[in-house]
């Protein structure tokens, strides 16, 4: 038997697996630390790289006691982080603050501006991110930051991305200019693609704003996929973990990406990773641009294959915030909540509390509700939240089916699935597809699967899923709710593209359709009025 450790960080603690390399995890434990938000500005979110290390090796620790297991039994550590989770540091890789944290969204007029910039220059790199460079990506937190903190820019050696900077420190890295970066996070938030000789060049950056003067040359180091070893665990570290010293340490990546390697996606796969937020990956064997989705990256997820990353601003936060605004918790709203008829809470509900992350690729928009009557509950707004994000999630799949990308399972990824099926089976009912949810929590099972790799016990992504991923439940469509279900899909496409787009504004029937559906009539929409011939040259 062979162990191998997956390091997942998350937004408030890291959970670490230890891992059999032929029969999959073994256990976990988890650690947790501050997220910095501020009441005066919302937008603010950070962390503490010290917090952060801390937190590991009280997980590493913990690991090793629940699995009853010596860590010298470990033959390799992989590790996975949010993002783009953004740090500066000096040239000995010291922090001059604290993550901007994927959360962290000061920086929306930095991305506008690079936006601007890319599309007057036709930068080709804005095509293969969505069209809109986001505030939530590595070049506008960077550019927040320089503009923010004048008294450091001297100091000023690099930006790093959490998931490289947590391998450099552990494998003793001291030089900023010598670092591995992760080519998932840099092709999906920095714009970097061999295609173009990897970043943006010097010209584009210095024209969005010229303290990005000689910051190309400062985002260097090597650039290496997830197959490939980033150094060796540093004595310093091996201690403290409780760890063999020299254990190897592959290339980093997102935590959604291998979050997804991790339940098992393989080709004609899309694998919703839902939490906080919900992260879609796909892999495909081709490299073609797809509009509005945020990210077409060769080997990020899987090394040999391309990634494609889409997904959702909110998710389990819109959850959140109903239960929090109606006093109570998801958990208890929830009671009972199976005991409503899909389709027919009257409300459809808009999960832009975030803005939309895809298609629209718009950090203006916001939350939505409309078909409010006096008699409803949180408790429905709830309902038709969840609801609202697999419509969401279905128009994000059809754009990436439209140009190329093999849809044939879902696999609902993420801690949210675990624990709540009425929302796999509403999911199931609107995607119009077969839901399937790994058997347990596959959170750190891609990090132990690239470490696996690291260590040779496996040879490739595949051969490591076979021995060591989940089984699945699966909850099937429920024919009694399609064509309810499509005629509302219909109405949300309309009003989420009218809303997003110039020309498409006539509501005038949306809600009234809402209402007749909820009433179990037929509508207007069913019936070939205006609305659904709009919705249709959508």
């Amino acid at each position: 038997m062979s162990v191998v450790a997956g390091v997942d960080f998350g937004t408030l603690s890291v959970r670490v697996t230890l891992a059999d390399t032929q029969s999959g995890p073994l256990g976990t434990a988890v650690a947790e630390y501050p997220l910095k938000k501020l009441r005066s500005d919302p937008d603010h979110a950070t962390q503490a790289h010290a917090d952060h290390m801390d937190a590991l090796v009280l997980a590493v620790r913990g690991a090793l006691r629940e699995c009853g297991m010596k860590g010298s039994e470990v033959r390799a550590l992989a590790i996975d982080t949010t993002g783009s989770s953004v740090l500066p540091v000096d040239r000995n890789l010291q922090p001059l603050g604290d993550y901007y944290l994927w959360c962290d969204h000061r920086a929306k007029a930095e991305a506008e501006e690079i936006t601007a910039v890319a599309k007057e220059s036709h930068l080709e790199a804005i095509e293969w991110c969505g069209g809109t460079y986001s505030h939530e990506w590595g070049f506008a937190k960077l550019l927040h930051f320089l503009r923010h903190n004048s008294d450091l820019r001297e100091r000023f050696a690099t930006a790093v991305e959490h998931c490289d900077m947590a391998a450099a420190v552990l494998t003793g890295a001291t030089d900023s200019s010598s670092i591995v970066r992760s080519v998932c996070a840099m092709g999906h938030k920095w714009m970097w693609n061999s295609k173009w000789g990897g970043l943006p060049s010097q010209a584009f950056l210095s024209r969005v704003d010229p303290l990005f003067d000689g910051v190309r040359e400062k985002i260097g180091g090597t650039y290496l996929t997830s197959a490939r070893v980033a150094g060796h665990l540093s004595p310093y570290w091996a201690e403290r973990l409780g760890l063999p010293a020299g254990i190897p340490v592959p290339a980093g990546a997102f935590d959604a990406h291998w979050d997804a390697i991790g339940a098992g996606c393989r080709l004609g796969d899309v694998v919703n990773v839902i939490g906080t937020s919900t992260c879609i990956i796909a892999v495909s064997e081709r490299v073609k641009l797809i509009p509005g989705v945020c990210g077409v990256v060769p080997g990020s997820a899987h090394p040999d294959l391309v990634g494609v990353e889409a997904g959702l601003s909110a998710t389990g936060d819109i959850f959140d915030a109903i239960a929090r605004r109606a006093g109570t918790s998801v958990a208890r709203l929830s009671e009972g909540l199976e005991s409503l008829e899909g389709g027919r809470t009257g409300l459809m509900r808009f999960s832009w509390d975030n803005g939309d992350r895809t298609v629209l690729v718009r950090s203006d928009l916001g939350g939505m509700t409309i078909g409010w009557h006096l008699g409803h509950t949180a408790q429905d707004e709830l309902y038709a939240a969840i609801e609202g994000t697999a419509f969401h999630t279905r128009i994000i799949l059809e754009r990436m089916e439209q140009h190329g990308v093999p849809v044939h399972r879902v696999i609902n990824g993420g801690g949210i699935p675990q624990k709540n099926p009425l929302l796999n089976q509403i999911y199931a009912n609107v995607l119009g597809k077969p839901i399937l949810v790994p058997d347990g929590i596959p959170t750190g099972l891609g990090s132990s699967i690239f470490a696996s790799i690291a260590s040779k016990d496996h040879a490739s992504v595949e051969s490591a899923q076979s021995a060591m991923c989940l089984g699945y439940r699966r909850f099937e469509p429920d024919p009694a709710t399609r064509g309810r279900y499509e005629t509302l899909y219909q109405l949300y496409k309309q009003v989420y593209m009218g809303f997003g787009t110039s020309g498409l504004s006539d509501f005038s029937e949306v809600l009234g359709d809402i209402k007749r559906i909820a009433a179990g009539e037929a509508t207007r929409a069913g019936t070939g009025h205006r609305s659904a011939r709009k919705v249709a040259a959508i």
